[in-house]
């Protein structure tokens, strides 16, 4: 506020200075306005990200004395973040209905020192301000998980393997973030960049990312770099991020009874018969391109011809021509299916039955990037990787990462460390086993980054 009132007392300063009055009144106004116009711009234009933003090597990193502490402390955190992780997970969190959850990682946020907020989008913010103000790391785990409400959620222990419903994709994350959080409060470590940890909502399917969005569109203007933490692996690195689309397909029609309306228009017979047409459409190797019908919904009994049957189609490709493509398959063979079921109701006599009506609907879109190859973020974990001993892949995929790399902002995502397997399934498991290890690699990381005060 004191630059923009500073500028606003050089333009009236200028505009009535007695040695300006044998100009030419024109000059003059166009001056002042080249004047006005500069202000405006500071003030509106977001300050842009800088992409040669230095790194601290990590070797020099590791020498300093709290960075040493912050690494003990890790490894003296790991019954204790399993016992979050645990907790954490048997708290349930549907995609939309994270508020709960999202409240037991809020007060553990605030234990370890952070600012603590809930925003318009259900993202829980804790913030460890830095020495600098206006520069920000974004260290992000989402809350949600695939699981409907009413799901079981009890985790099971055998041995040190845990199992139970999204006790790795996201227990395993959020449990990274919450021993991240507490390491470095109780080693009152400083940064020259602010550390905004967030738990952020709506990433998983219908969500489309709706909780990175809103971080995105809150923070961008001091973000240097944003870590995803998802899931547990720690062999790869999430650099490239796979554009998606979501379209529920929904055919209606009139209606009847199975045995007295025989051979009437059945919407569930055309949305077969349109899915089955779909599901012979071939797709390149490379660049790589998936489809899956994930959800079916239709009928309300076994001797009902129902009146709406619902399908959820999830398309994924490395190319943005390859899903126009890919979609406009998936609605040629729907209409396809209602002409044929139209057909075959025709010649079953019912030719005055009402048409089946198509209506397709987006349930999100993820759109793609990429992080630049000299980007200091793939650096700063390159370097971590090397300094730990762990060998990584760069990867492709559809994270929370994909709002900021497709805004040009460095981004990656990551695992927390550890073992797992049986993601999005009831039987998913996790073995904390080299959980430090993960931890770490996003210490080190975003404390190359962000700079440490000596």
């Amino acid at each position: 506020m004191r630059k923009a009132g500073g500028r606003r007392n050089a333009a009236r300063f200028f505009l009535s200075a007695p040695y300006l009055s044998g100009f030419v009144p024109l000059v003059h106004l166009l001056f002042a306005s080249c004047i006005l116009g500069v202000m405006a711009l500071s003030l509106r234009v977001p300050r842009p990200v800088a992409a040669d933003t230095p790194i601290t090597p990590v070797p020099s990193l590791v020498q300093n004395k709290r960075v040493a502490q912050v690494l003990a402390a890790i490894d003296q955190f790991g019954s204790w973040t399993t016992e979050q992780q645990i907790l954490l997970c048997e708290i349930p969190a549907p995609t939309f209905q994270e508020s709960a959850r999202g409240e037991a990682i809020r007060k553990l946020f605030a234990s370890a020192g952070l600012r603590t907020r809930t925003d318009s989008a259900g993202n829980v913010i804790g913030e460890r301000p830095g020495l600098s103000r206006k520069d920000a790391i974004l260290i992000s785990a989402h809350l949600d998980t695939v699981f409907p409400p009413g799901t079981p959620i009890k985790v099971h222990r055998d041995g040190r393997r845990l199992t139970g419903p999204g006790i790795s994709d996201n227990g395993a994350g959020l449990a990274a973030l919450v021993c991240l959080a507490r390491a470095l409060h109780i080693t009152k470590i400083r940064t020259q960049f602010s550390l905004l940890f967030a738990a952020n909502s709506c990433e998983e399917g219908e969500g489309n990312l709706r909780g990175m969005r809103k971080l995105i569109e809150t923070f961008r203007g001091s973000l240097r770099s944003v870590v995803a933490v998802d899931g547990a692996a720690t062999d790869h690195i999430t650099t490239m991020a796979l554009a998606s689309r979501r379209l529920e397909v929904a055919l209606t029609g009139a209606g009847g009874h199975s045995w007295a309306d025989f051979g009437m228009p059945n919407p569930v017979h055309a949305l077969t018969r349109g899915i089955s047409k779909f599901l012979v459409t071939r797709v390149p190797d490379s660049p790589r391109t998936t489809f899956n019908v994930g959800v079916i919904q239709a009928g309300t009994s076994v001797n009902t011809i129902c009146g709406r049957a619902v399908a959820k189609v999830d398309l994924r490709s490395e190319s943005e021509a390859e899903l126009d493509r890919l979609e406009a398959a998936l609605r040629k063979s729907i209409e396809a299916g209602v002409g044929e079921e139209m057909a075959a109701a025709a010649e079953a006599g019912h030719t005055s039955d009402p048409q089946i009506e198509i209506a397709f609907r987006s349930l999100g879109e993820r759109p793609g990037g990429e992080l630049p190859a000299g980007a200091p973020l793939l650096e700063a974990i390159r370097q971590a990787d090397r300094h730990l001993n762990n060998q990584s892949r760069l990867e492709r995929s559809s994270t929370d990462a994909n709002i900021p790399l497709s805004l040009g902002i460095p981004a990656i995502a990551v695992g927390g460390g550890g073992r797992s397997g049986g993601a999005h399934s009831l039987c998913e498991w996790y073995d904390p086993t080299g959980r430090e290890l993960g931890v770490k690699r996003i210490l080190l990381t975003i404390l190359s980054l962000a700079g440490v005060e000596p």
